[in-house]
Formats: C-alpha cells, structure tokens, sequence
C-alpha cells in the first residue's frame, strides 16, 4: 500500500489525511505538539461571508467530514456582527478530541510530539523526512502543512516578543519549513508597512472573568460589542492584523467578543492594565496567548511557492497545503486547500492525472487569486469577498452550489475510491 506522510496537524493537515486516505494509501500524521488543529484550537469562526459557499463546495466534492464537526460542535450559528453575516462559533474546547476521533476511525495514525526537521532527497523526489528524534520516515508522497507561525525568533524580530500562544514552540519545539528544505521557494506576507508577516487576529479570555451582563450577551447571542472609551482606540493595529475580513473601524472602536467556549476577542492584543479599566472587564484575565496584553503570534513568514495541483515548486512528490500553500487566512481556507492536496497527493502515488479546481468554483478561483499588493486573501472578506460577488461566485443557497459543483463534473470527487 503506498504511503502519505503529512507534516503538521492542523485544519489543512487533517483534511489532507481525509483526503488521501479516501485513496486507498496509508496516512501517517506527524505533529510537532500534543494536539491537532494547530490554530483551530483558538479559532472558531466558520461560514462567515463567502466561507460558506467554500463550505458547502467542500461538502459537495466530498470533503464534509471536518465540516460535519465544526457544524455539530457549534456554540451559535447564523450570526451576525461588524463586516459579517452568517456565522458560526465552534467550541475550540470541544472540536479537536473529536477531530481526533475521525483520525482513529479512518485508521489515519497521528504521531504526536514528532518534530520533523530535516528531509532526504533524490533527484527531485522526497523519499524521508528526519524527525528530532532521528527517525527516518519513508513514504510515497508527502504533503507540508507545518504552517507560517514562528520559530521564535520570527515573533521576537516581526512582533512583540513570544507571546506563548498555541503552538507552544518553547515546549515543543520551532516549526521547520519542510518545502524548503526540499528546495522549494519560501516567501513572507506583508503588512501595510512592508514589515514581514503579520500578527493572529484575536486573543482568548476566561468567560469567568467577564461581568455577568457580557457573559449572559455572549451566551444568548454568540457576540457582545462594548465600545471602548476614546483614549483606548489605537486604529494602528488593524494594519497590523492577519485577518484583513476584521480590519474595519468597528474592530478598533469597540471591544468586540465572540463565544468559541472560551470569550474570542478580536485584537491582536490590548495592555491588559488598559483592559481593566473597561466596564465589564475589571477582572479579565487572558487564556492563550498567555501574553496577550503584550502581542501575539506572528504568521505567514513561510509561504512557498506551489501550482494549481498544491505541489510544492521544484520538487515531485511533495505537497502543501493550509498557510503554506498560500496567503490564505482561516479555516476553511485550510481545509478547502488542504483537501486538493491530499486528493492529489492520492492521485499522484496512483500514477494518475492531478485535479486542479477551475475558477468557476470560490475555492479554484480562491487558488488562482493574487491581490496586487502581495497581502492575505480569505473567503470571508477584504478584497477577495468583493471578488467573488462581482463573480456570482458568493451565495448561500445550498442547492446553487451544488449545481455549480456538478456541472464542473466535480460532484463527490475526493469520494470516489471510497469502497
């Protein structure tokens, strides 16, 4: 049986896992930390804007499974708030056990704490990649989804400092760029000025912390929006965000918070003496990132170049998905690329032709996308959502897409090995 390696566990690794084991091949997972999801246990954001049409694509094609979760583990769904319609809150506390459940009965093996570092190469064609542990892992095909996040010193030199987010690189270790060991092309995002990366959009607070009056709006409503005093706004982080979709002035005038189990704010960061001194936010302490007063996460400092199949540039058997693959900003993102690459990456140890998704989809379009600028693109907003209207790309009715999908002859494709 021909075998899949995947290098990271987040969305896209997990969808990649899906995906290539519905082929027929053997998949292996190895996973630098001691949980899957990798961001998405501090995101929570699904079908905003046009992540539905992604979604519902998805779901057509035969990539539902990680959908069916995050749909099932939601908190709140069809809400609504600043530059957004439609969303829905996954539980970050509920969703990775049962990702990982899915990963076990699909007999997809995950090996946690591995830390791959290092590859072996012949004429173009992976054959291992070396773990911190000195194993040497074999297989067929492999597929980068080690995402754009540290090391360290990324954040340090880009950002604040370490802010002890969720890939806990001081614990487990830095994040290595596989494609580029491979002798892909890595490149860097950038910010409105110029500065390489970009910071995570949003910090996480304990619910308990919060007065009862905001907690009973996030319980019954998903969101609250507290305005901020005057003295408190600072517009200048929104250059500095990741996610372009919350870059609206409502983002810096108020407090805006989001019910993912945990309370989700979306800044990068806010001084947490300054914090205190907001009605309703006496007593907030922060989650994860633990220095979120300070800064955050810095990503997208290790893109590589790919073509339309998600193989990595200049190699033959390599693969790449999630923020690797891309300037490509969230969870469905990660899970619309990640799913091309592991069906290709099928495909390819098969021997047979490699699918690349036509823009008349939002995800083949999402794939084919440049903004002029260099800068981020998502599904959910910025200047890509304005695209996919102008398009007739962006909808919310089931049954379009679906007709969308079948008359690119795409309907069920990543299923069509399953026995």
């Amino acid at each position: 049986m021909a075998k899949i390696i995947i290098i990271g566990g987040g969305w896209s690794g997990c969808a990649a896992a899906v995906a290539a084991r519905k082929t027929g091949a053997e998949v292996r997972i190895l996973e630098r930390t001691d949980l899957l999801l990798g961001l998405g246990n501090v995101g929570g954001i699904m079908r905003n804007n046009g992540r539905f049409t992604a979604a519902e694509e998805n779901i057509n094609m035969g990539a539902g499974e990680l959908f069916a979760i995050t749909d099932r583990c939601a908190t709140h769904k069809n809400v609504n708030f600043p530059g957004h319609e439609h969303a829905s809150f996954y539980n970050v506390i509920k969703v990775e056990p049962e990702v990982r459940r899915l990963m076990a009965e699909m007999n997809i093996r995950t090996d946690f704490i591995t830390r791959a570092v290092d590859v072996t190469v012949e004429n173009g064609r992976l054959t291992a990649v070396k773990t911190a542990d000195r194993e040497y892992v074999e297989g067929d095909a492999f597929i980068d989804c080690t995402g754009t996040t540290g090391p360290m010193g990324n954040c340090m030199e880009f950002g604040n400092g370490c802010s002890m987010c969720i890939l806990r690189c001081p614990a487990f270790g830095p994040r290595v760029s596989i494609s580029e060991k491979a002798g892909g092309r890595d490149y860097y995002g950038k910010r409105a000025d110029g500065t390489p990366g970009a910071f995570s959009g949003s910090v996480k607070i304990e619910k308990a912390s919060l007065s009862r009056d905001i907690v009973k709006q996030l319980n019954k409503k998903g969101v609250a929006v507290v305005p901020l005093p005057e003295e408190l706004i600072n517009e200048s982080k929104l250059s500095a965000k990741v996610c372009r979709q919350y870059a609206l002035r409502p983002f810096a005038e108020n407090v805006i918070l989001i019910d993912t189990g945990y309370a989700k704010m979306m800044t990068p960061y806010f001084p947490l003496e300054q914090l205190r001194t907001v009605k309703g936010f006496e007593n907030v302490r922060f989650i994860d990132p633990y220095a979120g007063g300070k800064g955050n996460s810095v990503r997208y400092t290790a893109v590589t170049e790919r073509d339309s199949y998600m193989r990595v540039g200049g190699t033959e058997n390599l693969f790449c998905g999630g923020e690797k693959s891309g300037l490509f900003i969230g969870h469905t993102e990660a899970i619309s690329t990640g799913s091309l690459a592991g069906h290709n990456a099928g495909r390819f140890v098969r021997g047979e032709e490699l699918l690349s998704l036509p823009d008349t989809t939002a995800v083949g379009a999402l794939l084919s996308y440049e903004k002029e600028d260099g800068g981020m693109i998502t599904f959910a907003g910025d200047e890509f959502f304005a695209y996919m209207k102008e398009k007739g790309l962006y909808t919310t009715d089931r049954e379009t897409v679906a007709r969308r999908i079948e008359e690119a002859g795409l309907s069920g494709v990543y299923d069509r090995y399953e026995s």
